[in-house]
């Protein structure tokens, strides 16, 4: 049940008024969470109340900067959220071995093929595969993790990070897959409060956080240097994450922001030790 405490924390992290770096600077000065509140002159909400409600009812957590549970890696954001909301196994979150896998949503069999067989090979070496359970390489990715974990729980699980509320599973095909990834020991994440609808500016967003929760970035195939796969390579590049890139055929349009990364420097993987290799 949600205590008066983290309701604070909730109504903080909807007021929208300044942003998530100046609440986290006020946060750090008076070091508690009602003097904050008060300070902003943040004020009871029936909307909130609602919305909390729904929380209490579907077994969904809240963890809020600085509680035990938020994840560490978030604070290295520049604008870290004030809350997440979780589904499933939320401990895992805090667990080193995590790996991103991203890539289009309009993907080639070649790339639907690749993804999967990364999420699977990095389950069955324990590392957790985040992505943003989006259609195309992120479901795939995720179905490869859900492969191994049927066959042996003690594998790495799978982590997806979606820009809406979790009231609202989006894209509504991977509703199934969200509960299977939940039912096998992973978990669903969102800064966004129930209600919030998938707009199109809150995934940028959410590309930060799957950046700062994963150790490494590996690139199955992009578009273009536009796309919503580039933005999380480049989060990824500003907090010094590693990018490997799956390359892919020169003909091939979902090939082209790939192959560019591969020529600007990124590290090309040729089989799939090359992921693991100098950590794991």
């Amino acid at each position: 049940m949600i205590n008066d405490e983290t309701k604070k924390w909730i109504l903080l992290a909807e007021y929208n008024k300044i942003s998530n770096r100046k609440k986290i600077e006020l946060l750090n000065k008076y070091k508690n969470i009602y003097d904050v509140c008060n300070m902003l002159k943040i004020k009871e909400d029936y909307r909130i109340n609602n919305c909390i409600e729904y929380i209490n009812k579907n077994n969904i957590e809240v963890l809020y900067y600085k509680s035990e549970c938020y994840p560490i890696e978030l604070n290295f954001l520049y604008d870290p959220p004030i809350v997440i909301y979780a589904i499933g196994n939320m401990t895992i979150l805090n667990d080193k071995n995590k790996i991103a896998v991203i890539g289009a949503r309009k993907a080639s069999y070649y790339g639907i093929n690749v993804s999967r067989e990364i999420g699977e090979k990095l389950s069955v070496n324990n590392i957790h595969t985040i992505s943003g359970l989006a259609l195309g390489i992120d479901m795939n990715a995720h179905i490869g993790v859900l492969k191994q974990n049927v066959v042996n729980k003690n594998t790495g699980k799978a982590i997806a990070v979606i820009g809406n509320g979790l009231d609202n599973i989006y894209p509504s095909q991977n509703r199934i897959l969200a509960n299977k990834i939940v039912e096998n020991g992973g978990c669903i994440i969102t800064e966004y409060i129930v209600g919030t609808k998938p707009l199109k500016s809150n995934f940028p967003a959410r590309n930060r956080i799957i950046s700062a929760l994963s150790n490494k970035l590996v690139v199955v195939e992009a578009e273009n240097e536009k796309s919503g796969t580039m933005i999380t390579v480049n989060c990824s590049l500003e907090l010094g994450k590693d990018i490997l890139v799956v390359p892919g055929n020169i003909t091939s349009k979902m090939s082209k922001g790939t192959n560019e990364l591969i020529k600007d420097g990124a590290r090309i993987i040729t089989k799939f030790e090359d992921i693991i290799e100098e950590d794991y």
